[in-house]
C-alpha cells in the first residue's frame, strides 16, 4: 500500500474515532507492525507541524487522537461562543426560569407556579436542549422531572448553577431570565 493512502487511512480512523484510537488497532487496520505504524504517526504529526495545520494530532498513552492546533483555538471558540438565536418566547421564558430556579421539577409543579398548561413550552425547550428529563419522582404516578442541561449553563454564559442570579421570588425568576436572554441578542 502506498504512503500517502496509509496516512488518509491514519487521519481517517482518527478523525472518525473522535477519540484515542491504540496504536495496536492502528496497526492491525493497516496491516503494519506497531513500530512501523508509530513511525507513519510520527511523520504525519511532523508534517501537521511544519505545515501549521489547523488540527494535529497527539499521543494520549499508547493512542493517537485528531484535535484542534491549540495555536487556532481562539478562533474556533469565536465560532462556537456566538449564540444561537432560538425563539424564546414569553411563555418559554417563564417556564424556563422557573426549571432553572426549582429543578428537579415535575410538568405538574411547573404548571402549578404558572397557572397554566404547560406541555408546549416543556417540549419546546426540550427541542432547544436547553432542559431535559432527569428522571421520575418516587411519588404515585411516578412523574417526570425536569432540569436544565450543560447547554443552558453554556447559552446564558453559566460555568454552574450555583452562579446564576440570586432571586427572592417566581416573578423575579421570569424577569431575570427575561433579563438573561434579551441581553444575548
Amino acid at each position: 500500500m502506498e504512503e500517502k493512502r496509509i496516512y488518509g487511512i491514519i487521519e481517517a480512523i482518527l478523525f472518525a474515532k473522535g477519540e484515542p484510537v491504540s496504536l495496536k488497532d492502528i496497526s492491525n487496520v493497516i496491516g503494519k507492525k506497531e513500530n512501523e505504524t508509530k513511525k507513519i504517526i510520527e511523520k504525519i504529526i511532523q508534517n501537521y507541524e511544519e505545515e501549521e495545520k489547523g488540527i494535529k494530532i497527539i499521543k494520549v498513552d499508547n493512542s493517537y487522537q485528531m484535535c484542534t492546533n491549540p495555536q487556532y483555538f481562539t478562533y474556533v471558540k469565536n465560532l462556537y461562543n456566538v449564540p444561537q438565536k432560538k425563539n424564546i418566547s414569553q411563555t418559554l421564558l417563564e417556564t424556563l426560569a422557573i426549571v432553572a430556579y426549582k429543578q428537579p421539577i415535575t410538568k405538574s409543579q411547573i404548571e402549578y407556579i404558572r397557572g397554566v398548561s404547560c406541555e408546549h413550552a416543556i417540549n419546546s425547550l426540550i427541542k432547544y436542549e436547553l432542559i431535559e428529563e432527569k428522571g421520575r419522582l418516587d411519588t404515585i404516578g411516578k412523574p417526570i422531572i425536569f432540569g436544565t442541561t450543560d447547554y443552558f449553563l453554556k447559552y446564558f454564559g453559566f460555568t454552574s448553577l450555583d452562579n446564576m442570579p440570586k432571586v427572592e421570588n417566581e416573578e423575579d425568576i421570569k424577569k431575570q431570565v427575561q433579563d438573561e436572554v434579551f441581553n444575548l441578542k
